[in-house]
């Protein structure tokens, strides 16, 4: 084992990182990747054992972590993005969590064996579906709107209202065993309202103070990760498990006053988040013990976690949803989809200690238990949520999509070009005229200020992973494409050259990769499509290359993007060079003259039979 503990600081952080690049480079759950490489360093080769390392310091860290995604993940429920969800997410949070907590329980009590006292406090614990987890899988599945809204909204809705429906039990459990006095519950209930109250509190008067512009842009995303702290701490010390429940609430509250600098703490959190999330996934599954793993094993286990996986998740849905305008297919999938995870894994320590020490000998099982239903839900959904949701008609789209900021004739016959290889297009402007020649070639439309709030909100982006800035303004395609970095990748995100000679002009800088050719704005593009330049498919053979393409009149031809076998887009960037494999598509705009040329030297080559 290492025994620096610095060293296992930074082997925890790297190997977190390096399992997202692997889940990434092969397409893979990252939550799966992130498992399996921890009990390979922790109990299979014995490299790491944090818990041990970090001694005291270790739930602490991984108790404020939890607190932290899961704020970062309440900040993007607004209220908005339910639409037509809204009565599923209330009921299926609700009735349907209620119905999970007691068949949870009459499971364990009756498949495990455990206790039914101990069993009500862990079927509490277990109907929470895990934001950690599903938030990564359903960005990997690329869902559509709404059960991925409905998943979304549940996994971090009931993930701190299930730890404390755990605690709730416990309190009941130790009431009815004359453990503890009525008064005891009555602060129970008090401290749950308490802590609330500080979450929304807190978070209305943080907004406040960025709105009035108390706190300068520098500071906005370290004050509200250190209140966040804060508020976790000050109400862990009220009454344990209650932090939870007061984050949830402060992101909520923030996330629906419509902070105008929202989005970059977002995005601030969701960098931190993935380090967070990675780290603590290593750091649990590499400090258990082979025999809590081989425990899970146990056929009683086995038992338990399949009719929960079967049973009481499908059961408890379809009844909670009875009534509700949601399809079979809906239905069937959310109630397959329920992956558990950081926070029932850290609970679950706090439960068995607290348990341990009043007296119950089969409390020590919860850990297992709660491993075993972790580890099969974790890989079960995780391999499955993208098959499924395909088989279901379920997702997105299988094709990465293009979004075109800027209706002109050239975004249009370049969107039909792109949807030609049966990829999803969607072109955006602000002026509804200038979208006449895309809605002409029946291409997907929409009105609307890419960078305006509402928009985000009204529009589904999900489908689309590329965008290309092509509007009349520099200055505008440079901002649109500064403001989709984060989300979608330096790389995916583009823009039509530039037609300023402005050299201090910032776009130059900050804007998205500046595509075709330098010579060749978004104005001259479209003065060539009125001239009746044109679309032209060019495949690549051995004999015919791309650097013969290029060299073949390249006056009349502008290179546009290539298609390569395995239909990816590769959009011409006039810096870079390209080596393209036989079997690709390059697609360019050609002038009609050329084509005209070839035409005619095409009939020149035909043999014209004579009459004997």
């Amino acid at each position: 084992m290492l025994e620096s503990t610095l060293i296992q600081i930074t082997a925890v952080a790297m190997l977190g990182i390096l399992s997202q690049w692997i889940a990434w480079r092969f397409r893979l759950p990252a939550i799966v990747i992130m498992s399996l490489v921890g009990l390979l360093v922790g109990p299979f080769f014995n490299i790491l054992h944090p818990q041990e390392s970090f001694g005291e310091v270790f739930h602490p860290l991984i108790s404020l972590a939890v607190a932290i995604v899961l704020f970062e993940g309440s900040l993007s429920l607004d209220i908005r993005e339910m639409k037509d969800s809204r009565k599923a997410i209330f009921r299926i949070s609700t009735i349907g969590s209620f119905i999970a907590w007691i068949a949870g329980s009459l499971t364990a009590h009756f498949i495990a064996g455990i206790s039914l006292d101990v069993a009500f406090i862990v079927g509490g614990l277990f109907i929470v579906t895990g934001p950690t987890v599903i938030i990564p899988l359903l960005r990997h599945a690329k869902l559509k709107e709404r059960p991925a809204t409905i998943l979304k909204w549940e996994g971090l809705v009931v993930e701190p209202f299930g730890a404390l429906l755990a605690l709730f039990a416990l309190e009941v459990v130790f009431w009815l065993n004359d453990l503890i006095s009525s008064t005891a519950l009555f602060v129970f209930f008090g401290a749950s309202v308490l802590s609330v109250v500080i979450g929304i509190v807190v978070g209305f008067l943080l907004v406040k103070l960025i709105e009035h512009g108390y706190i300068p842009e520098y500071l906005k995303s370290p004050v509200v990760l250190v209140s966040v702290l804060l508020v976790f701490v000050l109400s862990e010390e009220i009454m344990h498990e209650t932090g939870l429940l007061a984050v949830t609430a402060m992101g909520i509250v923030m996330a629906n006053m419509h902070l105008t600098s929202l989005k970059d703490l977002i995005h601030f959190k969701e960098n931190i988040s993935v380090v967070l999330i990675s780290s603590v996934f290593i750091m649990l599954t590499s400090s258990l013990t082979i025999s809590t793993v081989m425990d899970v094993f146990n056929w009683k286990m086995l038992a338990f976690v399949l009719v929960m996986l079967f049973i009481v998740r499908p059961v408890s849905v379809w009844l909670a949803t009875i009534g509700v305008d949601l399809p079979k297919k809906e239905k069937l999938f959310i109630g397959w989809i329920s992956p558990r995870g950081i926070v029932a894994l850290t609970v679950s320590g706090f439960f068995t200690s607290r348990l341990s020490k009043a007296g119950f000998a089969d409390a020590e099982i919860i850990t297992a238990l709660t491993l075993a239903l972790i580890f099969a839900t974790v890989i079960a959904h995780g391999f499955s949520i993208g098959w499924i949701a395909k088989k279901f008609g379920l997702c997105a789209t299988d094709e990465t999509g293009v979004l075109i900021v800027g209706g002109s004739a050239f975004s249009a016959i370049l969107g039909e070009a792109i949807q030609s290889f049966n990829k999803p297009v969607l072109i955006l402007d602000r002026s509804y005229g200038a979208l006449y020649r895309a809605r002409q070639l029946g291409l997907k439309t929409e009105v609307g200020d890419i960078l305006s709030e509402y928009t985000k909100y009204r529009i589904e982006l999900t489908p689309y992973e590329i965008l290309i800035a092509a509007t009349d303004e520099d200055a505008y395609n440079a901002l649109i494409c500064h403001h989709f970095v984060p989300e979608l990748g330096r790389e995916q995100i583009f823009q039509t050259a530039i037609h300023t000679d402005d050299p201090s002009d910032f776009s130059k800088s900050i804007g998205g990769k500046k595509l075709f050719h330098p010579e060749y704005d978004i104005h001259t593009l479209n003065r060539f499509v009125e001239e009746g330049y044109m679309i032209r498919k060019t495949p690549l053979t051995e004999q015919y290359t791309y650097t013969d393409f290029l060299q073949d009149d390249a006056h009349k031809m502008i290179p546009l993007f290539a298609v390569n076998e395995d239909n990816d887009l590769i959009f011409i960037i006039h810096s870079k060079n390209y080596t393209f494999e036989p079997g690709t598509t390059i697609i360019s705009l050609t002038s009609p003259s050329h084509k005209m040329e070839k035409a005619l030297e095409k009939a020149s080559n035909v043999e014209i039979p004579t009459k004997d």
